[in-house]
């Protein structure tokens, strides 16, 4: 799956059409709120809070089969079928799912979304103007107070010609003009970052396909997936964990402190981030498939995995360029258990990383502290700083081996990882890894010294992650 952004996915031509369903709250069940879906909502309604998939069905599908099969996927997941409100605090300031900010409470509710209906937003449009058409429409649609908010959408290609047959060449049906070359639609899924992660959309590209098979087959629609846990039931879950030992609140505090009381900020000069500027995505292709093998090889040789080869270059850099440790947010994913490996919901929580000791073994030790310290609930760890502590400038890594998930998807269906187009103050570097090889994916704010600065970064890190290459 290849990681890209709404404004450089690729799209193909063609009618545009919105899947829609509405879900209206109901006082009725109230679900727990995890300590990330809290901290992100708190944050209230804003564009670019959503992240989205892409893909490609591989022959000619109906708008009313995908409705069908869509409305199949939203009943196996349960955070699909909740939405979130914000009201004036008025009695039962004592529920634990609420915010207690300004008096303001958060709920997430269950719901039962309306049957689909389907509404044509864009007719023979070039790549351009659905990418924007799309953009505006998630903006709205995936906020995190939508009702709900996510929503499907089908790009039906326009009519394709086949080529020309040979010159000289009898023409099958007499005519010379070939027949439209048969194209499947695209889909493309968005949904605000409440419900979803990374490794919730290649559940959702698994499960519509299926069902979408199902139906071609006369099957009952979800007959061959597994069972769906709901997300809520994993928040019960961890909030039902014992509090983390002293040993991981003392780390935490020490890298925190180092950071000045806040999470960990990128070590080299972004320029003026008093206020968020407009973001710069660039994307580095690193390694093809047989250069990857050696990579992971080359690793192996020194016991180790390839992470730890990353972080070992990106320490060394930390201390070439700014003369400090590696110090950066570590996002780790909390699907401990199988039962939450097809479900659907934000399995995802900040850790932190810190290293000053760019050999190969001190960087993966560094790597198995990380997931260690993002393995326990983060409400009470954060509690003495009021909620987890951010200032402009925050760095962050985020390593998504798809090869490894139990859940993947096809190379076929062209499948897209996009997210928003955002105004953003921090730098956030995902290493994307797949059969074909490893690519970067890199935002930073769009200041002059943040470009200088991720011109070296970037250029240094694709450097030592191919060093070993050229070694031989």
């Amino acid at each position: 799956m290849r990681l890209t952004n709404v404004s450089q996915m690729q799209v193909q031509p063609g009618r545009l059409h919105s899947c829609v369903v509405t879900a209206t709250p109901e006082d009725t069940e109230r679900l727990p709120l995890s300590f990330d879906q809290r901290r992100h909502v708190s944050f209230g309604s804003r564009p670019g809070s959503w992240m989205a998939v892409s893909f490609r069905l591989p022959h000619p599908t109906g708008l009313e089969q995908i409705a069908e099969a869509w409305e199949h996927v939203l009943g196996r997941h349960g955070t699909l079928r909740s939405v979130f409100t914000c009201s004036e605090g008025s009695g039962d300031q004592g529920h634990p799912e609420v915010t207690g900010e300004k008096g303001a409470q958060l709920r997430l509710n269950r719901v039962e979304p309306t049957e689909s209906q389907w509404e044509t937003l864009a007719r023979d449009a070039g790549p351009a103007e659905i990418r924007a058409t799309l953009r505006e429409l998630f903006d709205v649609a995936c906020d995190p107070f939508a009702q709900p908010s996510h929503r499907l959408c089908v790009v039906e290609p326009s009519p394709v010609e086949a080529p020309p047959a040979e010159q000289g060449a009898e023409p099958a049906s007499g005519r010379q003009r070939q027949a439209p070359v048969e194209q499947g639609p695209q889909i493309i899924i968005g949904s605000d970052h409440s419900h979803v992660d990374a490794w919730s959309l290649l559940v959702l590209i698994r499960d519509l396909t299926s069902c979408l098979e199902d139906l071609d087959a006369g099957r009952p629609l979800g007959a061959r997936l597994p069972e769906a846990e709901p997300f809520s039931a994993h928040t019960r879950h961890m909030a039902a964990k014992s509090a983390p030992p002293e040993e991981i609140t003392t780390r935490w505090r020490e890298i925190l402190d180092a950071g000045g009381g806040a999470m960990p900020n990128f070590p080299l000069n972004l320029g003026d981030l008093s206020t968020p500027a407009q973001e710069v995505v660039e994307v580095r292709d690193v390694f093809d498939a047989e250069e990857l093998a050696f990579l992971e090889g080359h690793a192996a040789e020194h016991g180790v995995r390839l992470i730890a080869v990353a972080v070992s270059v990106m320490t060394r850099l930390a201390r070439q360029l700014a003369d400090q440790p590696l110090r950066t947010v570590f996002p780790v994913h909390s699907r401990e258990d199988p039962r939450w490996f097809d479900s659907v919901g934000w399995f995802i929580t900040n850790s932190v990383l810190e290293n000053d000791d760019d050999s190969y073994a001190a960087s993966y030790r560094t790597v198995k502290e990380a997931i260690r310290l993002g393995s326990y609930p983060l409400g009470p760890i954060m509690e003495p700083y009021g909620g987890m502590p951010q200032e402009p400038g925050t760095f962050a890594m985020s390593w998504l081996d798809h090869r490894k998930l139990p859940v993947n998807v096809a190379e076929d269906l062209h499948p897209q990882h996009v997210s928003a187009v955002i105004r953003t103050d921090g730098v956030m570097i995902w290493f994307v890894i797949n059969d074909s090889g490893m690519h970067l994916r890199c935002r930073y704010p769009d200041t002059r010294q943040a470009r200088r600065a991720m011109r070296t970064w970037l250029a240094g890190l694709v450097y030592g992650l191919r060093a070993p290459l050229e070694a031989g």
